[in-house]
């Protein structure tokens, strides 16, 4: 990469830093006259946008962003006063300036008609007149919508499964984007005595649901046909629909008059004869790091150097040592190695925290996004929102936040959506005008807390497991309590727009949402009350690459257990054992009953001990459950560097990963949310009992 390329990738990330800076100015500027110290913030981002914009022959940006800032610019002088319409039409403006940087940063072409559209009503804006009404913004492109359904049709060449391709493998690598739903055509199929089994006569219609579905991923999982041996078209959602559940008795409130976010519809089809375009080098990103953190690495770096010094000046007098001294003097130098080795254990952990630590970032980068969602949504809703965000400053991995951000947003738009009523809802309630919608984080144990909390309506679990019942999802003489039903809103079976509209509550998509989450080894989960409002609770480890792990030896294997996830381990006495119709061994804790889990059964170990009373019973939790893991015996603590099982051998059920020991052997890391989870249904059933 050439100096000017470096510099051109600098002002990039800097430029949408600016554009952060101006949304949030933006969203926070009153109506009225001028707060001057807003405005100018406003206006030197945009002045720095367009400035570095000339230098990199980026004309198109420096174009727009001057009729922006003119209108700043009269603004900043008192000259116009700030009205709603006004920011509404430069909060467009940044969005539009936000996909141009992004086009540029992928070396793809701008979108000069949707760049011309905003610029037509701030140019109307400048010239004292009212926005033309007729003139919709899409302030959301196709590429990036979410929450809609993905039409894919797949016409592929009969002779595709002797080029080696597998349709099921394309179906399976969709799935990892979304849910999906797969409607075969086999209509084509010839009588049996000409069918020829190298053939494909199959056809098929996809429909892929999710929140952070985009065209460019689609696309990339169908580079395996390579374009030679199907015919693709995927059609984008039609719209960013935030369905409204219907309320009885109230007049429905009028919508605002804002341009509303559209998505073309208009079919992208690969032909079999058109190689797909090629991608630009995907970038990495960079960090910006407080110079306190790197002067602690040096620091720590030069600690290190001393403490090998000592060792490797110990390894010149244990020679000496061999070759004549006494053994007193050996002694001591035995006891020297030690003192070394326990100073390199002490700085290799600190420069581990130390390194771990240039990769946090405070959560206020996830949470900054918010703020527009909730602008946007309670707008084109006709509801009062205020958002309020706590414990901004909390760390956490850049890596999990990038991954957090799309679960926050869909969170957050049900809230607004099926969570806060209606103004007459609820000033009938007794309840302010305005809704509130609290983001929160905070530390807790060796974790990250992130609480989504509204006012609304909350959940009603009679209405969840009425449905549940219908769909097939529980039956109807089943033993599970309140907060299980509730529970059943991350159920996959309640992803549909029925969903939405018969339950005043949550549901589509927030399978998607667990899902992601337990991806990033966390849990989410969710208590209401009905008529008061609802607290999503998403929990996180503070970091993916390294955990604090107890070991703890089955039969010949070695497993690690999330510390943070344990509570205690005991010694089973067997009187307390209950067992429930053959199923489910329960074992009495106190006041409580926990199911007892078998590892080297689930798992598969054979030689390891049998009897209950010969082991431990590691008393672990899990969004409020626990659940007894039966192991032969605890070996220690330590701190493991997590590795992915999935993507270098195969996904097993409630494993989360594995980890390299001192002595070279590899361990497996336990999936606590998983163990505890499939055990749920034996603790429900003493409920009932």
């Amino acid at each position: 990469m050439d100096m000017m390329e470096t510099f051109r990738l600098t002002y990039l990330e800097e430029s949408f830093e600016g554009l952060d800076v101006m949304e949030t100015g933006l969203l926070d500027l009153p109506t009225g006259v001028p707060d001057n110290e807003k405005i100018n913030e406003i206006f030197r981002a945009a002045h720095s946008i367009k400035g570095g914009s000339g230098t990199f022959g980026f004309s198109e940006i420096a174009g727009f962003t001057h009729v922006l800032e003119t209108l700043l610019d009269e603004m900043r002088d008192g000259r116009r006063e700030v009205t709603q319409e006004s920011i509404d039409a430069m909060l467009a403006a940044v969005d539009v300036l936000r996909d141009m940087l992004s086009k540029l940063q992928n070396h793809d072409p701008i979108d000069d008609e949707r760049a011309s559209s905003v610029q037509q009503i701030l140019e109307a804006i400048l010239g004292g007149e009212s926005a033309d009404a007729d003139l919709e913004i899409p302030l959301v492109d196709s590429a990036e919508a979410s929450g809609g359904e993905w039409q894919i049709q797949i016409v592929p060449e009969k002779e595709l499964l002797q080029t080696g391709n597998e349709p099921i493998r394309i179906f399976r690598e969709l799935e990892t984007l979304g849910k999906l739903s797969v409607k075969t055509d086999v209509s084509a199929l010839p009588e049996l005595a000409l069918f020829d089994a190298e053939s494909l006569y199959l056809k098929w219609d996809l429909i892929l649901t999710g929140d952070s579905v985009n065209e460019e991923d689609i696309k990339e999982v169908f580079e395996w046909i390579d374009g030679d041996g199907a015919e693709i078209t995927i059609i984008a959602p039609t719209s960013v629909d935030i369905s409204v559940p219907p309320v009885a008795e109230i007049t429905p409130v009028p919508q605002a008059k804002e341009p509303v976010a559209t998505v073309s519809a208009a079919p992208a089809t690969v032909k079999k004869d058109e190689k797909p375009a090629a991608k630009a080098p995907k970038q990495e990103g960079s960090i910006r790091v407080d110079l306190s953190k790197i002067d602690q690495m040096v620091n720590l770096v030069g600690e290190l150097v001393i403490t090998q010094s000592m060792l490797s000046q110990f390894g010149e007098y244990a020679e000496e040592a061999n070759g004549g001294k006494g053994s007193d003097e050996g002694n001591d130098w035995v006891e020297k190695l030690k003192e070394g080795l326990m100073h390199l254990e002490r700085h290799t952990r600190e420069l581990q925290e130390s390194v771990m630590n240039i990769r946090m970032l405070p959560v206020s980068f996830a949470f900054n996004r918010l703020p527009r969602i909730v602008h946007d949504v309670s707008q084109k809703l006709g509801k009062q929102i205020d958002l309020v965000m706590e414990g901004e400053g909390t760390e956490l991995d850049k890596t999990m936040l990038e991954q957090l951000t799309d679960p926050l947003v869909h969170i957050v738009r049900n809230s607004i959506d099926h969570g806060i009523e209606q103004p007459e809802v609820r000033i009938a309630a007794g309840k302010p005008e305005i809704g509130t919608v609290k983001m929160a984080a905070f530390h807790q144990g060796g974790s990250i807390l992130i609480q989504i909390t509204d006012d609304g309506a909350g959940i009603n679990p009679d209405r969840i497991e009425a449905k549940a019942i219908e769909k097939g999802v529980i039956e109807a003489d089943h033993n599970l309590t309140r907060d299980e039903i509730v529970d059943l809103i991350f159920h996959a079976g309640f992803s549909t727009a029925d969903v939405v509209s018969d339950i005043s509550g949550r549901g589509v998509g927030m399978d998607v949402v667990r899902r992601n989450i337990k991806g990033l080894g966390g849990s989410v989960d969710v208590k209401t009350t009905v008529g008061e409002g609802s607290v999503f609770t998403i929990t996180l480890p503070l970091t993916l690459a390294i955990l604090d792990g107890q070991l703890c030896s089955v039969g010949s294997q070695t497993f690690v257990f999330p510390l943070v996830s344990i509570i205690e381990s005991i010694q089973v006495d067997k009187s307390l054992i209950k067992g429930i119709a053959g199923e489910t061994e329960l074992y009495k804790l106190r006041d409580s009953y926990i199911p007892v889990i078998r590892l080297h059964k689930k798992l598969g170990v054979y030689d390891a001990k049998e009897d209950l009373a010969d082991g431990l019973l590691v008393v672990i939790e899990s969004g409020g459950q626990r659940a007894g893991v039966f192991v032969d015996d605890l070996l220690g603590q330590q701190q493991v560097v997590i590795k992915s099982l999935e993507s270098n051998f195969m996904k097993i059920d409630g494993i989360a990963g594995a980890t390299i020991l001192g002595d070279g052997t590899v361990s497996l890391i336990l999936d606590v949310m998983e163990t505890v989870t499939s055990h749920k249904g034996g603790s429900a059933k003493l409920h009932a009992a």
